[in-house]
């Protein structure tokens, strides 16, 4: 019998190939039947507009704990963090030519974030369920009571000339409230990730952390005015 040769050409001009669908992985789970979501095509004002609100929520959860929103650990981001960071370094930074011993910006943005990567870091050794970056994530965004205190304290530091012991017990009180808060805040979303006949040594860490931040709020006394 002769062989027939076939001309892949013609059957490629009859029919039509499909190069379009979905890679699928053996063994992986189904995909849920929803709409793709893509910001490629999104104007750029939307797409900022559509982060500034995420981060505004999650400072809203970090200001109502108890709701136990666990939007921090599944949508995490470093915004709020470097926001905080940033507004925090350039309040407590001191003048040179007025009050030498203030710390400066690259020491307090060093030490917020180093702080966190080391309070991670414990996390992590002490057998955390979390990852890095949702545990650096959760201590950025829960500085923000210890940084409505420090906007606080410089308000008072403002509004007077000089610094009575009244005024000072008011700051003092305030930046506990906010050291106390910061504190509750990260244990309410970093609490259930470690083992609890650990939990002491991950609070520990975490109590250091706002602490030193705290210090650094209530011994600032220097003003810009």
């Amino acid at each position: 019998m002769a062989a027939t040769s076939v001309d892949v050409s013609d059957v490629t001009d009859q029919v039509p190939l499909d190069v379009e669908g979905d890679i699928t992985v053996p063994g992986a789970p189904p995909e849920e039947d929803e709409e793709d979501f893509s910001t490629l095509d999104e104007p750029v004002k939307e797409t900022i507009l559509r982060d500034l609100k995420a981060v505004g929520k999650k400072f809203v959860h970090v200001l109502n704990p108890l709701k136990g929103s666990r939007s921090l650990l599944r949508e995490w981001d470093l915004w709020g963090p470097l926001v905080l960071c940033v507004m925090v370094a350039l309040l407590l930074q001191g003048d040179n030519a007025a009050d030498t011993g203030a710390p400066q910006f690259a020491e307090v943005f060093v030490i917020l974030w180093v702080g966190a990567v080391v309070v991670t870091l414990n996390s992590q050794l002490l057998g955390g369920q979390l990852s890095f970056f949702q545990s650096v994530c959760v201590l950025g965004y829960c500085v923000l009571p210890l940084s409505i205190a420090l906007i606080v304290c410089r308000i008072i530091l403002a509004a007077s000339a000089t610094q009575t012991i009244v005024l000072f017990a008011i700051r003092f009180v305030t930046v506990l409230l906010g050291f106390a808060w910061s504190t509750f805040a990260a244990m309410a979303f970093l609490g259930d990730s470690q083992p609890v006949n650990r939990k002491a040594l991950a609070v520990y860490p975490i109590f250091l952390f706002y602490f030193i931040i705290s210090w650094m709020i209530i011994s600032h006394t220097h003003s810009d005015t």
